[in-house]
């Protein structure tokens, strides 16, 4: 693809009517805030970076008091957690887990929106030691809860890594890993008697790795599939287009198992790293940017579910706000984020419709391109609607002007297109073109042919109501009107441009 960094973030509405519990409450995008950056922002740069980008719902890996302080009277729903290295205290004495919940939760509400609490993380694998005292911990946390009169605004789980899910294709035959039964019976049983839900990491981005190619990246990535590509469960039949839906249904299929159907999931991380090891090529940015942004559009508009509950979304937080750079490990494990740590974004996760979360472009300074390795008779479609129908100042590209060089359609259309987005104002959906143009932070002009958008340059704006050609049309093209020395060159003239709106329109 020709984006490679990406600036903002063109979603759909944060609410829409599917939850993990019911279909009558609402699913949600949430976004995990990690610390392990060498110049981490101050809490308030933090707040204001949420706000900015109208991100309602974050889940802290503590309770950190000044971060809380900043999230008051936001309004943004807070997920507070307590550390691993706290569990082992908390899970042997009730007393010390109620002093956690005064200084952390009471202290804080109803000023800071508290509504969930992940008691430790990925205890089962990460912390073992500490198994057998997970649900004491649990219980004490929600027994103070009880006692402040809170047990109904927060609720108490703990997050799962994946992989104590056995056999989990096909999802029916999934099981939790049976040497922790006597650990997840009686967490399942508090888990339904309180309300509460079970939180699961689901990184596809890792089964996908792992799978030594048995998983193709389409699957993991979200990406279309044709039918007879589709996974299918053989004993349910159900049909599976994704990795994540898979991971979550073998959770819902190893708690029945068990005898639990009724417990709800959130997935409290997942994501896909920008930038890997050497071994890890699939790591990019434009991978990470596919995942999200599908990940964002399957949880909040598809109102899909999963094939085992449909219409019954699953509320995600994606993992994560900031690139961590000080995080001990792999390049890919710092590199998760959607923002670095002076705010400007990674990369951009650009859906059709209008959206509010992650939707403001905090650079100002955004650009429409061709993308590489596309039909060229599309882009040529689109260049010429661009410049006809689109209203377009083209004269630029004409020969002998600053942006005929280089003579091809991928560069002519690039100039075109960011032309259409800019006059648009950059819009939703005004860049798509048919599915061949994509946003980008990357600055497309070269030499002379400076492109509109680029700070500190003026764009010439002309009104009009002309839509940008969107990948969902089905209307049939026309032949192209322009003719280039190497099968596409801009004509001076744009002879019958108007007759390509009843291919876009």
């Amino acid at each position: 693809m020709a984006a490679v960094l990406f600036v903002v973030f063109c979603l759909l509405a944060i609410l829409v009517s599917a939850s993990a519990s019911a279909a009558d409450q609402d699913a949600f995008i949430g976004v995990n805030i990690g610390t392990d950056l060498s110049d981490m922002p101050n809490p308030t740069q933090v707040v204001a970076l949420l706000k900015a980008q109208n991100l309602k719902h974050v889940r802290l890996f503590d309770a950190d008091r000044a971060m809380l302080l900043a999230l008051a009277n936001t309004g943004i729903s807070v997920t507070v957690s307590v550390p691993n290295d706290q569990l082992l205290g908390i899970g042997q004495s009730n007393a010390t887990a109620a002093n956690w919940v005064a200084r952390n939760v009471v202290a804080h509400v109803p000023a800071t929106n508290i509504t969930a609490i992940a008691v430790g993380s990925e205890v089962l694998t990460a912390l073992p030691n500490a198994a057998p005292v997970l649900v004491s911990a649990l219980k004490f946390i929600h027994s103070a809860l009880v006692a402040a009169n809170l047990d109904e605004q927060v609720k108490v789980s703990t997050p799962h890594s994946s992989s104590i899910i056995l056999d989990s294709f096909p999802p029916s035959q999934a099981f939790f890993n049976r040497s922790w039964e006597s650990v997840m019976i009686p967490l399942l049983k508090f888990l339904q008697s309180s309300d509460s839900y079970l939180m699961l990491n689901v990184y596809p981005y890792y089964d996908y790795m792992e799978s030594n190619g048995v998983i193709p990246l389409d699957y993991a990535l979200f990406r279309p599939l044709p039918p007879n590509k589709e996974a299918v469960d053989s004993n349910t039949l159900l049909h599976y287009t994704n990795v994540f839906d898979a991971i979550v249904d073998a959770a819902y299929f190893a708690m029945s198992y068990l005898n639990f159907t009724n417990i709800p999931i959130i997935v409290l991380e997942s994501g896909w790293p920008s930038k890997g090891d050497a071994n890890e090529p699939d790591a990019t940015i434009d991978n990470a940017d596919t995942y999200v942004s599908n990940l964002m559009r399957h949880v909040l508009n598809n109102k899909t579910g999963t094939p085992k509950h449909p219409g019954v979304a699953v509320s995600t937080y994606i993992y994560e706000l900031y690139n961590e750079d000080a995080r001990p490990g792999s390049v890919s494990e710092k590199n998760w984020g959607l923002f670095n740590a002076d705010g400007s974004p990674v990369y951009v996760l650009h859906l059709s419709g209008a959206g509010t979360v992650l939707a403001n472009d905090t650079t100002n300074q955004t650009f429409c391109v061709a993308k590489d390795g596309v039909d060229q008779k599309l882009l040529q479609a689109g260049l010429d609607w661009a410049c006809g129908p689109g209203k377009v100042d083209c004269k630029p590209m004409l020969q002998g002007q600053p942006c005929y060089e280089p003579d091809n359609v991928i560069a002519h259309s690039t100039y075109a297109f960011n032309a259409y987005y800019q006059q648009m104002s950059k819009s939703p959906g005004t860049c798509d073109f048919k599915g061949v143009a994509a946003v980008t932070t990357t600055d497309p002009s070269h030499g002379s042919c400076k492109f509109a958008g680029v700070v500190g340059t003026n764009a010439t704006i002309i009104n009009g109501t002309s839509l940008a050609p969107s990948s969902n049309s089905t209307t049939s093209g026309s032949p192209s009107k322009y003719l280039f020395n190497d099968g596409f060159v801009t004509s001076s003239v744009i002879i019958g441009a108007l007759l390509m709106s009843a291919f876009f329109l």
